[in-house]
């Protein structure tokens, strides 16, 4: 690898490593710890994770458009539940998942509560084409080192099925900063995008489900209502099409 692709894809590096030792970790220790242990490490990640879903859902109030944001996530998460549930998708991923990790249940939820987690926000996005465009993986650095400590405790719930969003990490930051790389003169503020900004903001929306779980709050089936994210940002555009035409 050539130092030039080396200072754009850093940051990523740097995610994907602590991650695979946050999680071989939490494996190493789900075992060795005791209940109230375990329990405390998830209590504790749950709570940031709450502060981390709140956040991201505030990028929803930056979005003007015909819609109000809130009603086009409302719209989102309504039909993207519908969708997940009549193509069973929890249980579709489940099935590939268990083939996959030749583990019982939790393998799915946890490789998407993982990547959930540590792929969808604004840190990801920014941190990633900051790292792209100017070489400079702070952002990333401070990321990576939340999303390992965040792994510790994931593995301690959910089991090895964590790791493998070391590969959505690979390939949605790595990906976004070699596209900023490539593309560095023609990329707008991701500020500025309506769909960024509403598939953040849906994300987080879900990453308060993730810690719903987390806390024992409740059970939300949060693969099931995955469609959300590409729908939200597909309904506000209908919206904004619909309003060009007719005006």
């Amino acid at each position: 690898m050539s130092w030039e692709i080396w200072s754009r894809l850093n940051g990523t590096v740097y995610n994907g490593l602590a991650v695979a030792i946050g999680g071989c970790l939490g494996v190493w220790l789900r075992d060795r710890l005791a209940d109230r242990y375990r329990q405390r490490l998830t209590q504790g990640v749950g709570l940031i994770t709450v502060i981390v879903g709140l956040q991201m859902t505030q990028q929803l109030q930056s979005v003007r458009g015909p819609l109000d944001s809130i009603v086009v996530a409302l719209l989102a998460l309504t039909l993207g539940g519908l969708l997940g549930e009549f193509y069973q998708l929890e249980s579709r991923i489940q099935r590939w998942s268990d083939r996959l990790l030749r583990q019982g249940q939790g393998g799915a939820e946890g490789f998407v509560a993982a990547s959930l987690l540590f792929c969808v926000g604004p840190m990801t996005l920014i941190g990633s084409l900051e790292n792209g465009l100017n070489g400079d993986p702070r952002l990333l650095l401070i990321k990576g080192t939340m999303d390992g400590l965040s792994a510790i405790a994931l593995a301690g719930s959910y089991g090895r099925s964590i790791l493998f969003s070391i590969g959505t990490i690979a390939i949605s930051q790595g990906g976004m900063s070699l596209t900023a790389a490539l593309l560095s003169q023609g990329i707008p503020d991701p500020s500025q995008l309506p769909a960024l900004l509403l598939f953040t903001g849906t994300g987080g929306l879900l990453i308060l489900a993730i810690a719903a779980n987390l806390l024992g709050v409740a059970r939300l089936p949060t693969i099931t209502f995955l469609p959300a994210l590409i729908l939200a940002p597909a309904i506000d555009w209908v919206a904004r099409s619909l309003v060009s035409l007719l005006a």
